[in-house]
């Protein structure tokens, strides 16, 4: 019975060690976003979102995004491509939805929230398209 779990979760490992990457990935890069912001000084209590929201919203959807394209993978690896596109579309209008409120306030000084965005915006995406190159690599 042990022996099967660990064959199970080695598996386990075997097909998702991606997501743990990123999961280890936005840690970081949290903890790094978090320091500088500390470091700085930068007020962040008018934000529309904090930093926290927002890795957990880019790291859901990045999670979602990378298992259905594993599970392409599986059942038609010619179209890893194209899903990659697609889910880059996708995610591109979720983000606009995300940072519409921001773009329309006339209230606050906005710039530093939308760099902020931004910057977590092109982190995950960066990632996304690192996972999809191994991806794509493995299957040669």
């Amino acid at each position: 019975m042990l022996h099967l779990c660990i064959n199970l979760f080695q598996m386990f490992l075997k097909n998702y060690t991606p997501i743990l990457h990123l999961f280890f990935f936005a840690l970081a890069t949290y903890i790094v976003h978090k320091a500088v912001f500390i470091f700085f000084d930068v007020p962040n209590q008018n934000f529309h979102y904090n930093i926290e929201s927002l890795y957990l919203i880019f790291f859901a959807f990045t999670t979602v995004f990378f298992l259905v394209l594993l599970k392409i993978t599986i059942k038609n690896f010619d179209s890893i491509g194209m899903m990659f596109m697609m889910g880059t579309l996708i995610q591109m209008f979720f983000s606009y939805l995300v940072l519409r409120p921001i773009l329309s306030d006339k209230i606050h000084n906005v710039s530093v929230e939308k760099t902020n965005f931004f910057i977590t915006f092109i982190l995950f995406l960066l990632f996304e398209t690192l996972l999809t190159v191994r991806l794509l690599n493995k299957k040669r």
